[in-house]
């Protein structure tokens, strides 16, 4: 048995690695048997919560992992701590009991596997302690389209705390108290409620995703967003070979129908945010759009 190492997905919330994540698993990639409705397997979802709060950090900000990664002794002990943890029942939630019964680890996997959170961007240094020859995908997108993305999440969280029917509200809220306070789950990003700060954000995961791809050279693959919806076909072909997939064209080709190309800049359909991008469009430039 030739153990295979994961392919790990990164970049930041909202930058089409949704999409990205269903199509290379609809090509043969496992990614977990128990997801979230971002498709993120929710086991390796919560080693990276865990490892973030360790350092009081999360997905608005990240950086704090370097507490860890600069800390020889915490870092190794972190590490030790989730390969224990990969090899205890809770991984089933990853691999489903078939798996694990034959795998006893994610670390064992004989087949292309991988999985994808944002917070692997950050996290990644950790995780290449544990699979040192695991390969990277960032996956990235026009900044303000991304960050308009959060801010349209932002006030869909926020509409979960605002005036309701009073007989409804003390009901719903009691729904909200048991299925976000004990997990600590956000209602929204209060940092992207900014469009500048929204924008900073994305230049510091970027920019962490670039620092990644540049160490590892050919262990790591960088997809445009934009591309992959006006050229799906001849990126699939690419991520197939990278991530080892039996795929064939009439796959690549079923599959490549999943994209909806007019998701590419839809800032540029509001005035509002076309302004903004002008107005930013030298900080733009510098990432590439």
């Amino acid at each position: 048995m030739k153990i295979a190492p994961p392919i790990v997905i990164i970049g930041m919330s909202r930058s089409g690695s949704n999409i990205l994540t269903r199509m290379l698993e609809d090509l043969g990639l496992f990614v977990g048997k128990k997801k979230d409705r971002n498709n993120e397997a929710i086991f390796f979802n919560q080693l990276n919560v865990w490892l973030l709060g360790q350092c009081s950090g999360g997905l608005e900000k990240p950086s704090s992992i370097r507490y860890i990664l600069e800390d020889k002794e915490a870092r190794e002990l972190f590490v030790d701590f989730i390969c224990y943890i990969m090899k205890t029942p809770k991984a089933v939630s990853f691999l489903g009991l078939r798996k694990y019964i034959r795998y006893g680890t994610p670390a064992n996997l004989d087949i292309p596997w991988g999985w994808k959170d944002p917070r692997n961007t950050y996290t990644l240094p950790v995780w290449l302690d544990i699979f040192p020859e695991a390969k990277v995908i960032h996956i990235y997108r026009h900044g303000v389209d991304v960050v308009n993305s959060l801010r349209v999440r932002r006030e869909r969280g926020l509409l979960r705390l605002k005036e309701r029917h009073s007989w409804l509200k003390p009901l719903y809220w009691f729904y909200l108290t048991m299925k976000f306070v004990p997990t600590n789950r956000k209602f929204i990003d209060l940092r992207c409620a900014s469009m500048g700060e929204g924008l900073l954000m994305w230049e510091e995961y970027v920019n962490e995703a670039r620092t990644h791809v540049r160490k590892l050279e050919d262990r790591a693959i960088e997809v445009k967003y934009e591309e992959l919806l006006s050229e799906p076909n001849r990126i699939l072909k690419d991520l197939v070979n990278f991530c080892g997939l039996q795929s064939t064209d009439q796959d690549i080709e079923r599959v490549s129908k999943l994209v909806k190309k007019e998701r590419a800049y839809a800032y540029r359909n509001n005035p509002e945010l076309e302004a903004f991008a002008t107005h930013v469009a030298e900080r733009l430039r510098a990432q590439g759009y």
